[in-house]
C-alpha cells in the first residue's frame, strides 16, 4: 500500500516505467512507503480508443503532456507530509522523466485498515 494509478497520454513504454519508479522513489523519500510495496496501474491512453482531459484549473496551464496520479493510502498523514509528498513526485518526475510541473496532477484518497485486502480474501491489516 498504496495504491498508485498513473494515467498519461501517448507516452513510450520505457518512459511511463521511468515516471512510476519516480513516483514510488517519490513516495519512500517523503512518507517512508517501504520500495518493495509497490501496486502501481500504469495506463498509457492512446488518444482514440483511450483519452485525457485537462482544463486551465486554479490557473495552472495543462497539455496532452499532462500526468494523472491517483493515490489511495491510508489516513494518518499530516498536511506538511502531502505537501512534502507532492512536491517531491513533481521534483523527480521533472528531474527524471522530463515531465513539465504544471502538468503533475495528483489525488489522495484516505482509507482505514479494513479497507485493504492483499489476497486470499484476509483483511491483513485487522
Amino acid at each position: 500500500m498504496p495504491l498508485v494509478r498513473i494515467d498519461v497520454l501517448r507516452m513510450e513504454t520505457s518512459r511511463l516505467k521511468a515516471v512510476g519508479d519516480a513516483v514510488q522513489q517519490a513516495l519512500t523519500d517523503s512518507i517512508g512507503v517501504p520500495p518493495e510495496d509497490r501496486f502501481q496501474i500504469l495506463t498509457n491512453h492512446d488518444g482514440a480508443t483511450g483519452a485525457l482531459r485537462h482544463g486551465t484549473y486554479l490557473d495552472v496551464p495543462r497539455d496532452d503532456g499532462i500526468i494523472y496520479i491517483d493515490i489511495t493510502m491510508r489516513g494518518g498523514r499530516t498536511d506538511e507530509q502531502k505537501r512534502q509528498m507532492y512536491a517531491q513526485v513533481c521534483r523527480r518526475l521533472t528531474e527524471q522523466t522530463q515531465v513539465a510541473p504544471h502538468n503533475v496532477f495528483i489525488v489522495v484518497h484516505e482509507n482505514y485498515e479494513a479497507d485493504w485486502s492483499f489476497g486470499y480474501g484476509h483483511a491483513q491489516y485487522l
